[in-house]
Order: structure tokens, then sequence, then C-alpha cells
């Protein structure tokens, strides 16, 4: 119900998605990115989130999206990532009302609305200035369990640079941003079958309890309950949310 591939956008990927009968449980997660995304008459962008969303599906309704990488989606957008934060907010309130109905009307009418929306991300892409490669490095750094202080030095940002820049790529604090990728690490190890202790420790968690925690502040659940919704439907990444 639920797929998805590279994006001809640098680092994006093309998702689609057909909610699922009856009740969709399985929340929206943080990973760190936003989207650009169409349901049947509406068009919608999803912020960085910091907590779990709920699905906020309606049976059978089709969806499609790109998913920018952190970092990537504002230039694409047009707007800072803090303010949209949490946030699903509608097309119309970014770009101009006659713009966006106009996509909106082609891409209901379009046999393939993944395409289109691709293509327009495309577009969009072609006309904004390239991602900038520190904060490219500031998301591996991260990534790969460095400290804020290591990767701020690592790519010559005093922190409170690293700070402001991080708010308007990303949406939040370099910090925030290293706990949303960190929980991304843990929830892919746990998927892959990992014993919880390990996953913990391999996520760059100090053990167990901490990962807990950090489940229950981000994603509201614990790993098992994830492990089991995962196992029962396909999991939609966080930008896939479909509420507004």
């Amino acid at each position: 119900m639920y797929e998805e591939w590279s994006s001809r956008v640098p680092g994006a990927v093309v998702w689609t998605r057909t909610a699922p009968g009856g009740v969709v449980t399985y929340p929206v997660l943080p990973d760190g990115c936003m989207d650009l995304l169409w349901t049947e008459g509406r068009l919608l962008v999803a912020g960085p989130d910091t907590r779990a969303h709920p699905a906020g599906e309606v049976p059978g309704t089709r969806y499609a999206g790109v998913r920018f990488a952190p970092g990537t989606g504002p230039a694409l957008l047009g707007v800072p990532a803090h303010e949209l934060r949490d946030r699903r907010v509608a097309l119309a309130d970014l770009w101009s009302g006659a713009q966006t109905r106009r996509l909106t009307e082609r891409i209901d009418e379009a046999e393939d609305p993944a395409a289109v929306l691709e293509a327009v991300a495309l577009r969009r892409a072609a006309d904004a200035e390239p991602p900038d490669p520190a904060l490219r490095a500031v998301v591996a750094a991260l990534d790969a369990g460095h400290s804020v202080a290591a990767t701020a030095r690592s790519v010559g940002l005093g922190a409170r640079q690293l700070h402001r820049r991080s708010l308007a790529a990303f949406g939040y604090g370099p910090k925030t941003l290293a706990r949303v990728l960190r929980l991304q690490r843990a929830l892919a190890l746990a998927r892959s079958g990992m014993p919880y202790a390990e996953v913990a420790l391999a996520a760059g968690c100090a053990d167990q309890p901490h990962l807990a925690r950090e489940l229950r502040e981000l994603a509201g659940t614990t790993l098992g309950d994830y492990v089991a919704a995962a196992n029962s439907e396909t999991p939609q990444p966080s930008g896939s949310s479909t509420t507004a």
C-alpha cells in the first residue's frame, strides 16, 4: 500500500500510498524531512516533526509525495523549515493561489500524480540555490553519531551560527536533529531484528532505558509496540503524513 523510490531531485524520494481499510493506528514519526504531497484535490507541505503525528487517513484515499532530505526542502518550497515545524500546511498558503489551483487540477487529472509532482519539484530545484555543502556535512556528522560541538567545529561554524542555520534548514536546532536521526537509526536496527539492548548502544544511546525515554518523547511509543506495528503493516515515513 506504500511504495517509494529514488527521485531525480538529488537526495529526495518519491512515494505513493493508498490508505488501507479499517482504522490506521501507525503514527508518522520524526525523520528530519519535509514533503510536498498531494491527496485527491489537495496539495500540502509537511514540515519537519519533533513528535509523532497521527496518520489521519481516510480508507481508500490516494496520496503521492516527494520527500526532501533534511535541509533541502526550504530552498525548493520557499519557506524556512522552522515556520513549518510540526505543521501540515496547504500549499496555497505558501505559493500563489492561482498557481496552486492550476497545479492541483493538473495532478488530479494525471494518470500518474506522483510523476507530475516530481516534475514540479525538479523545476523548483533547477531554479533554487544548490544545497549548502556545510549543511549536508552537518547531517552526515550528526547521523554518524558525532557530538554537536564536534560537528560545529568540523564545518567551521560557531555554536550560535550552527543553531541559527539549523533552524532555517532543518526546523530545529542541531541537538534535536541529532536526536531525530538517532531515533531513525534505532528504528531501522529494531526492524532488522537486532535485540533491543544492542539497538540502544548501536544507535548511540547510553543504554536501553535512555532509548526507551527517547522513544516515548519523540515517537510516543515503545520499541516493542513500534516493531509490532511495523510487522503488521507497511509503515510510512514522517513526511508522508496526510493530515493538514
